[in-house]
């Protein structure tokens, strides 16, 4: 840390020879012509070959056209993204009456014998099998159980699922009680206008959660986690319950060590551990060091590296404007963290020191790889920020796209800028925005990206406190791409929302954001976390 940044030979020279440079680039140094990038590229064989790499970068052979989606390409990782589906157990809580002379013999409700349960059932499933179809993550539901006494309760509560999902047709506190058990996440779906009249349409409010009082006394179950008709409103819940799964006990690779931004993010790692149960495998400096070396000495390892590196700039919306040779020792670190990663058996890796220690060690910047990273579907953040990665883990499983780690500004008059010298470029989880090759703006050094993000983009930011006690969310949307001379990825956002109470209400210091409309989601999995939320939108 501290060390000068001293010029080092370019180990590719060997590997192969340079291309011709055209034209300068933004920071004095010279770029690469264009159109004679890749001109001794792999054959479609030699290129599929190479493991790793390929889905890393989302390439699919060779270039693709602009109008086309870009595929993910992950049957080409070897490091592959680990998505663990939600498991949901749905239960039918019923049970039909019998007809008694000069009594109340039923309760509220359209359901009274054999057959409108059988029909019911039958109509339950079929929901199933829809909303299975309409989920965009890793959804599994398991084969529906009718419930009716406490016994057959206690039992149906003994599987292996993530979520209990209770059609409430009956009033039957017991039963309800003995399926919801606080450990385990739990939801109700009531009927109102969507087919028979469920009692609980009724009843949830006061009999189950309310326990015939004025105030909440089921642990297991809140008003967030009742659903009355809408399969949306249930759909994205489980999302949430996806993301949160996927986030909790997430494993990372952290080079030079877990740590958190600032005087108060000191704790973040164990606080991260505590909240989220992240798991930290530290790869010291030394190590990367030896690594990379070992690499460099490596003549078919540089040669992949640059074939690689040359098929990346092929791609469409692709600007180089610094020396190629920055962008050949991207690729080389790029190696180095799959290697890392596929040690671990993770998908997740952070970086320390970023913007000191890691650049004379690789003679690059991380910026690149973690650009790389996250577009091939992994999880890859700067600055081993874990105030604030917490939070990208959890909107990258909510949304299933890469999470922008960034740099806040000054709300005002309802904008704000964010930055970032690293940012995704397959921000929708399909298409790849445009990108300018630059270096990295605080040490004019090494390979950035600044992703040309849309106009218009609909986003959702979260920002997370040091203390790990409360995020705040927001909705915005993306004015302008500009080129402030600050990090290098940069976004003017118009907040949606009182953005005097954003000015007044945040915490911490990195914020995250990811295209799409997921506050709603973003909150619900947070208070499942154990945290407090504030949606400023």
């Amino acid at each position: 840390m501290g060390e000068p940044i001293l010029p080092q030979p370019c180990p590719f020279q060997e590997a192969g020879p340079q291309e011709p440079i055209s034209k300068v680039g933004c920071c004095g140094c010279v770029a690469p012509k264009a159109s004679m990038l890749g001109d001794r590229g792999f054959s479609r064989r030699e290129f599929l070959g190479v493991a790793g790499f390929a889905g890393a970068v989302g390439l699919a052979g060779g270039p693709l056209s602009a109008e086309q989606p870009t595929p993910l390409a992950s049957d080409r990782l070897r490091v592959q993204p680990i998505k663990r589906p939600l498991r949901v157990q749905p239960v039918f809580n019923c049970h039909p009456y019998q007809r008694k002379e000069q009594t109340s013999w039923r309760t509220t409700g359209a359901i009274m014998d054999e057959a409108d349960i059988q029909q019911e059932e039958a109509h339950i499933r079929k929901d199933l099998a829809e909303l299975g179809q309409k989920a965009e993550f890793p959804l599994e539901i398991l084969p529906l159980v009718r419930v009716e006494t406490v016994e057959q309760a206690q039992a149906a509560a003994q599987g292996d699922f993530d979520v209990m999902l209770i059609y409430a047709a009956r009033r039957n506190v017991p039963v309800l009680e003995a399926l919801a058990r606080p450990e385990r996440w739990n939801l109700m779906f009531v009927r109102h206008q969507s087919g028979p009249l469920y009692y609980m349409y009724i009843g949830a409010h006061v009999h189950y959660l309310r326990k015939r009082r004025d105030f909440f006394a089921e642990p297991a179950m809140t008003i967030h986690d009742v659903v009355v008709d809408d399969y949306q409103e249930l759909l994205w819940r489980l999302r949430a319950l996806y993301g949160l799964k996927n986030t909790l006990g997430k494993k990372f690779v952290c080079v030079g060590g877990p740590a958190g931004w600032g005087a108060d993010g000191k704790q973040a790692p164990e606080i991260a551990a505590k909240n989220w149960k992240f798991e930290y495998v530290t790869v010291p400096y030394d190590d990367l060091g030896r690594r990379i070396e070992a690499a460099l000495k490596d003549p078919k390892r540089l040669q992949t590296c640059q074939h690689l590196a040359r098929q990346y700039l092929q791609q469409p919306n692709v600007h180089l404007e610094i020396p190629q040779e920055s962008v050949h020792r991207a690729f080389v670190l790029n190696e180095v963290f799959l290697d890392l990663l596929e040690e671990a058996k993770t998908d997740a890796i952070t970086i320390n020191l970023c913007m000191t220690t890691i650049m004379p060690v690789s003679g690059t910047t991380a910026c690149l790889p973690l650009t790389l990273l996250n577009d091939g579907g992994l999880l890859a953040f700067c600055e081993s920020d874990f105030v604030a990665i917490p939070a990208g883990v959890l909107m990258r499983y909510i949304a299933d796209r890469p999470a922008f780690l960034c740099n806040p500004s000054w709300p005002h008059q309802g904008m704000l800028t964010v930055s970032h010298c690293t940012a995704p470029r397959r921000m929708d989880g399909k298409h790849l925005e445009p990108l300018r090759l630059l270096t990295h703006y605080e040490s004019d050094f090494g390979a950035a990206t600044k992703v040309e993000m849309r106009k218009g983009q609909p986003v959702t930011v979260v920002d997370a406190d040091f203390q790990g006690r409360r995020w705040l969310g927001f909705q915005a949307r993306i004015l302008d791409s500009p080129f402030y001379p600050i990090c290098r990825t940069q976004l003017d956002l118009a907040i949606q929302g009182n953005w005097q109470r954003l000015l007044e209400e945040i915490r911490g210091f990195h914020w995250i954001l990811i295209y799409g409309e997921y506050l709603t989601e973003a909150g619900y999995a947070v208070r499942k976390a154990g945290l407090d939320w504030l949606a400023i939108s």
